[in-house]
């Protein structure tokens, strides 16, 4: 083959396969090493490689082998040394070195043989290589061509040459499919199979329609919109609850587009499916109100524990918020993850009297309603013998079934609120060292009464000590347990004894008496006396030089470390001054001193010393 007839053909391959170069080149290449093998008979732990010039197609084959000195016995594994000098000057007798071993006929054999080993090889790479990009694409959408139709399914074929099928439950209800119609769906699962990777598509996934969305709705896809929830009926009726993550913003106007152009699509796409765009709602009465729409609801009532939602509509919106077989109230309550309980106005009315009048107590605390009783019986009694009702008497049915519906959920969670507490309190009743104490501890616990508890699943003291505060029946349920096991397990109980918990040791709180006195003597800096500090340095400045070797006490007692170097203890807060109020009566003037000169005889000098406040009248002052 002329150098440019295989560069062209090498090319092609790589086009028709949608494979990289390097892959077909590997490909070819382990195929003529398995060729030569064969073709020679080479043993499988020799080593062999080949390599292939992709301009010209030439193969050279390499083989490792053993030098020798004199003669080659076996041309498959020796090499005289001269040939071998050629590859590596440094080789001597024994060594192994890899040389060039083509045959000489190889191209035709090579031809024959690899044929078969390319095509698997090349097979494999491409299989390879739909499976990564597939697994890619999972949760995305495809498009392709319809195939094949059969009872198990579409084959629909896909790019790189892929295969993709759709089961029968994942194509839309009533959507029928003819040979190479273009279809998209969305791939939902890729697995490996023995043929290669198998693609599972789907059109009847809710997915779908939420790639549909991002693909027809710009705001979604740059997520100023946001998808919050999806509930599908695939052919039929989906509900999609959207939110807006900037101020300002429409979500559902976003989602219909101008005059419906952008939902249209999605709905032509999905065989005429009817889409209701709803605005979430973090208020889930808000929120579940919304999800019934179309119909107009008068009140929701939720039961947190349960999960469960009663939504009560007026007469003529019942059959729309039911829907068609329920289909309404199906997707509402998967939109929302409640359980949703439709009435009517007048069935919540008659529930709501049920309860009120089988319910003394809820008689006490709701007496309006129970004013309100006589009138709601007459008007349901019109309403069973189909007479008319005016809207006066339904807003006294909405009255009345609202203040009955509010008044037993807070009666439930007042009930909830108060188990919680009676729980809460006998565990604090329980030591914290039964949770960690073992039942076989338990040592008046009969043996036939240990192993029963046991099987129950209880491992601790603390286990049994909380049931049998809480609930002993749950104990006497046991197969095995009676009256004198429920004895004896009491009085073990009883008896068992726990170490007392050691208390951390706390910190001493000083009396508030210590306490004021400390804060009273906190020194204070006045800055009059910082003032005079600094004016009394530059004048002694003179004097601190010559007297800075003999570290001398200034003339006013003031050291040269204290006057370079104002500290905070050189000045006292004003409590230890002078009672200023009898200064003023002897027309003295006030100063402010918290520092006093003496001449100290022991010393010879004259020193500086703090006042300290002996009484609070400010007359009586130690030195």
């Amino acid at each position: 083959m002329a150098k440019n007839d295989f560069a062209l053909a090498f090319n092609e391959v790589l086009e028709e396969k949608q494979l990289a170069k390097d892959v077909v080149i590997s490909a070819i290449e382990s195929a003529m090493v398995s060729a030569y093998r064969r073709a020679v008979g080479a043993s499988t732990a020799q080593h062999v490689e080949s390599k292939l010039d992709p301009e010209t197609g030439i193969v050279t084959v390499y083989a490792e082998k053993e030098v020798v000195e004199d003669s080659v016995v076996d041309e498959r594994t020796e090499v005289l040394i001269e040939e071998a000098r050629k590859v590596n000057p440094d080789c001597q007798p024994g060594d192994m070195v890899v040389v060039e071993s083509t045959p000489a006929d190889f191209g035709r054999v090579a031809a024959q043989t690899a044929r078969q080993v390319i095509q698997q090889r090349i097979r494999e790479a491409e299989r390879s290589n739909q499976m990564e990009y597939y697994q890619r694409q999972e949760g995305e959408i495809v498009s392709g061509l319809v195939q094949a139709i059969n009872a198990q399914g579409i084959t629909i074929g896909l790019e790189m040459k892929a295969e993709g099928t759709m089961p029968n439950n994942q194509r839309i209800p009533g959507e029928k499919l003819k040979l190479h119609d273009r279809v998209r769906a969305v791939v939902i699962e890729v697995k490996d199979g023995t043929r290669g990777p198998q693609i599972i598509l789907s059109r009847a996934h809710r997915n779908f329609l939420r790639r549909l969305m991002e693909n027809e709705v710009p705001e979604i896809y740059h997520g100023i919109v946001e998808i919050r929830a999806i509930a599908r009926e695939p052919g039929a009726r989906a509900k999609v609850a959207v939110s807006a993550t900037q101020a300002g913003i429409d979500p559902v106007g976003a989602c219909v587009g101008m005059k419906g152009v952008r939902i249209q699509a999605i709905v032509k796409e999905l065989h005429d499916e009817k889409i209701d765009i709803i605005l979430w709602d973090a208020d889930p009465v808000a929120y579940i109100s919304k999800a019934i729409s179309p119909a107009r609801v008068t009140g929701v009532y939720l039961t947190e524990e349960e999960r469960t939602a009663t939504v009560v509509v007026g007469e003529d919106q019942l059959s729309l918020a039911i829907g068609r077989d329920g289909q309404n109230a199906r997707l509402a309550a998967k939109l929302t993850g409640w359980r949703i309980d439709i009435k009517s106005l007048s069935e919540a009315a008659g529930d709501a009297l049920s309860k009120l009048n089988g319910d003394p107590e809820l008689q006490n605390m709701l007496k309006p309603a129970v004013e309100v009783a006589p009138q709601v019986e007459e008007i349901l009694a019109k309403k069973a013998e189909n007479r008319p009702i005016t809207p006066e008497e339904f807003h006294v049915l909405e009255g009345f079934v609202d203040r009955v519906e509010r008044r037993m959920i807070l009666a439930k969670e007042e009930a909830t609120r108060e188990e919680d507490e009676r729980i809460a309190a006998a565990r604090a009743d329980i030591p914290v060292a039964a949770f960690s104490t073992p039942l076989d501890q338990i040592t008046d616990l009969k043996e036939h009464i240990f192993n029963i508890l046991t099987e129950a699943g209880y491992e601790t003291a603390g286990q049994l000590m909380f049931d049998m505060k809480t609930d002993a029946n749950k104990v006497l349920g046991l197969a095995g347990i009676g009256g004198k096991a429920l004895t004896n397990i009491e009085e073990s109980l009883a008896a068992l004894t726990f170490p007392e918990p050691v208390a951390e040791p706390k910190a001493e709180e000083a009396p508030a008496a210590v306490v004021a006195e400390v804060a009273e003597s906190a020194p204070v800096i006045e800055v009059p006396a910082v003032e005079k500090a600094a004016e009394k340095k530059k004048e002694s400045k003179r004097a601190a030089e010559e007297q800075e070797e003999d570290g001398e006490v200034s003339k006013d007692g003031v050291s040269l470390d204290e006057l370079f170097s104002i500290k905070p203890e050189m000045f006292q807060a004003p409590e230890g001054t002078e009672d200023e109020s009898d200064d003023k009566k002897k027309g003295k003037k006030v100063k402010k001193k918290g520092v006093a000169l003496e001449f100290d005889e022991s010393l010879g000098e004259v020193v500086s010393r703090k006042k300290h406040k002996r009484g609070e009248g400010g007359d009586d002052e130690a030195w």
